[in-house]
């Protein structure tokens, strides 16, 4: 019986890395995710997005998953062909599950905290948290790449 052989893209790119539960591991974990997508070939859009959420989720990872002796963990699905990057940030802290900032006239606009998440909404196509078994969660966003909005410029 013959059948159609799939289209094969470029291959999915996979990216973990556990890291310690502090701020120097959140600054790594944003490091790590631009060098790692640099690499890949992922275009400037997705990757300078990439590198606000990462930072955002591994900030909220060490400041609100933290557990003494417990690391986080980064990962980072790339697809090229699709040009399209989920990004999972894994913490011990399964009882505490975030939630946006609601928009409501009465939060502080001097405020220095509480829009993180809010950022995260705004820079991914979609974001949500499931469980990290034992007893963790993991936050996720999927990202894809935006069209340019500079037209190709004619011979």
């Amino acid at each position: 019986m013959n059948h159609a052989t799939p289209h094969v893209g470029a291959p999915v790119h996979t990216f973990t890395q556990l890291l310690s539960c502090t701020r120097r591991g959140a600054r790594l974990a944003r490091l790590l995710a631009v060098t790692e997508l640099r690499s890949r070939g992922a275009s400037q859009d997705l990757t300078e997005r990439a590198e606000l959420v990462v930072a955002e989720l591994a900030a909220n990872a060490v400041l609100h998953g933290r557990v003494p002796g417990r690391c986080f963990r980064l990962t980072l699905v790339l697809d090229p062909a699709a040009d399209r990057l989920r990004i999972e940030v894994s913490d011990a802290r399964g009882d505490l599950r975030p939630l946006p900032r609601p928009t409501d006239a009465a939060s502080d606009p001097l405020s220095t905290t509480g829009r993180g998440l809010t950022l995260v909404a705004a820079l991914a196509d979609h974001w949500d948290c499931v469980p990290y078994p034992p007893s963790g969660k993991t936050v996720r966003a999927e990202l894809t790449a935006r069209p340019t909005c500079w037209p190709e410029r004619a011979g």
